[in-house]
């Protein structure tokens, strides 16, 4: 008899992100069961129509259909990536009002269904909308998670990967703060395999900070220059979306730069932001906190002071 727990996720967005995201899953053969819910429904539909069509070709069955919010309740992750998405020119910071009062019905919907399970959010601004759902939903900290700077530390990876020439599941190295503008990358920490990064770097420090610099502005303002030529960004971020799903569902115990509640960590309290932590079936086991430079922690303070200065009338207009 086969005892294996049905895993149930629910997507709520069927947009560019959320069908990446799906079709990830799909691929990576990650849950039993995936529920798709949209504000239009005939698009969930046909999503779902679509996606089914290549199961045959699926290293496990997945048994996907289009849903609705009473399906939350037996889910035990539901992942959103429904809002309004990010036009050339705005930042991810200027979503927040708009997508705020989106999220508010939506997570009520889903609340009302009776979950009980754990918050994935990827919509931007995603910090801000990580503590809007924990605000609204009353689960505890620890079961609302934001998609963070996963993606970011991934987009870091592979620059310095071909910088190097290295494979770039080889490089451990993370950006960590807001996934905006004022994210930072931790360079004091960060190895190529087992060498420090800044071990490359030691006869040459002009070289160092300018390979560096550039790096992290083509990090930084990846999604700026990909908006700018093909509308979104939605490829990466859903694999990312997946990478955070596998870690829970399969009790991992993985560390990712997730956006996660700060309750005295890196000197801060009262705010979702992206720092390396534990994940695993339970959803945050810790926060790992990392030793930071004084450049690094300045950087960090400042990021988590514009996410506070700019989250604060929205998430008090939504109580």
């Amino acid at each position: 008899m086969n005892n294996k727990k049905i895993n149930r996720v629910v997507l709520v967005g069927t947009g560019a992100v959320g069908c990446s995201y799906a079709y990830s899953m799909i691929n990576q053969g990650i849950a039993e069961e995936l529920v798709l819910i949209d504000v239009n429904e005939a698009k969930a539909e046909g999503e779902a129509m679509d996606l089914n069509h290549g199961m045959p070709f699926a290293p496990s069955p997945i048994k996907v259909w289009n849903g609705s919010y009473q399906d939350c309740e037996s889910a035990d992750l539901v992942v959103i990536t429904a809002g309004l998405a990010q036009k050339p020119g705005e930042t991810r910071l200027d979503l927040v009002e708009k997508n705020t009062k989106i999220f508010k019905q939506i997570v009520k919907n889903i609340m009302e269904s009776g979950f009980d399970g754990i918050f994935l959010i990827a919509t931007n601004p995603v910090d801000i909308l990580t503590h809007v759902t924990w605000k609204e939903s009353g689960l505890p900290k620890e079961r609302v998670i934001g998609s963070g700077t996963v993606l970011d530390s991934a987009r870091l990876q592979f620059e310095l990967g071909q910088y190097f020439n290295v494979d770039t599941r080889n490089v451990q190295a993370y950006i960590i703060g807001e996934h905006g503008d004022t994210e930072l990358p931790v360079w004091s920490h960060a190895t190529i395999g087992i060498k420090k990064l800044e071990d490359y770097f030691e006869e040459n420090i002009e070289l160092k900070n300018e390979v560096l610099d550039k790096i992290h502005v083509n990090v930084r303002d990846a999604a700026y220059h990909i908006i700018q030529r093909k509308g979104a960004t939605y490829y990466a971020i859903g694999m990312s979306l997946a990478r955070i799903t596998k870690a829970i569902l399969n009790n991992e115990n993985c560390i990712l730069p997730v956006s996660a509640y700060l309750e005295g960590e890196y000197g801060h309290n009262d705010v979702y932001i992206g720092v390396p932590a534990v994940v695993n079936r339970g959803g945050i086991r810790e926060i790992i906190e990392i030793k930071l430079n004084k450049k690094e922690q300045e950087q960090f303070n400042h990021s988590v002071k514009v996410l506070k200065a700019t989250m604060n009338p929205q998430v008090e207009a939504v109580n």
